[in-house]
């Protein structure tokens, strides 16, 4: 079995636990904040990717983390993914996931990564701006990522969408340099 079918039947039968619930945007939310948090932790990666770590130890780091701060569903999908050693795959299942549930309300996913948190009102007034930039029905998952310093980079499918600060900084200095 290759990586894609992998992370498809990871993400396959994450969806249908989540739906089955009936948690399935809580679900997603926490998931893919859970996944940003890993990403962005090179500490909390090499803890739940260390293959002398025992898969117990792992889950309790899960469920240290996310706790009570995390509907149990998300929790036990985690901790199931985690324990599986699937850990490095978890970003690509998450969105995967993700794509799923998009698809399943008839809608496109936008990745959209910002210096900080985003209120409902900003995520929906940048879900309706590239919903008219793609002509699609746009549905938005924020990750947050310092790096981008402010503004907004959204991905929706192989388009990009680069509004933020950094970009315009190298803009500028590459026409200073011309």
């Amino acid at each position: 079995m290759g990586k894609e079918e992998l992370v498809r039947g990871y993400a396959q039968a994450m969806f249908a636990v989540a739906e089955a619930e009936g948690v399935l945007d809580t679900v997603e939310e926490e998931l893919y904040a859970f996944a940003g948090a890993l990403e962005g932790s090179v500490d909390l990666r090499q803890a739940l990717t260390d293959l002398a770590l025992p898969a117990d130890n792992k889950k309790a780091v899960v469920r240290e983390l996310l706790g009570d701060r995390a509907h149990p569903v998300t929790v036990s999908l985690v901790e199931f993914v985690v324990g599986a050693g699937r850990t490095k795959e978890l970003a690509d299942i998450v969105h995967e996931l993700a794509t799923m549930a998009a698809e399943r309300r008839k809608h496109v996913l936008a990745e959209v990564r910002t210096a900080v948190p985003l209120t409902d009102e900003r995520r929906r007034k940048i879900a309706e701006a590239l919903s008219t930039a793609t002509g699609l029905e746009v549905e938005v998952q924020v990750i947050v990522d310092p790096s981008v310093v402010g503004g907004v980079v959204a991905h929706v499918g192989d388009e990009v969408f680069d509004g933020s600060v950094a970009s315009r900084l190298d803009e500028a200095k590459q026409h200073l340099g011309s």
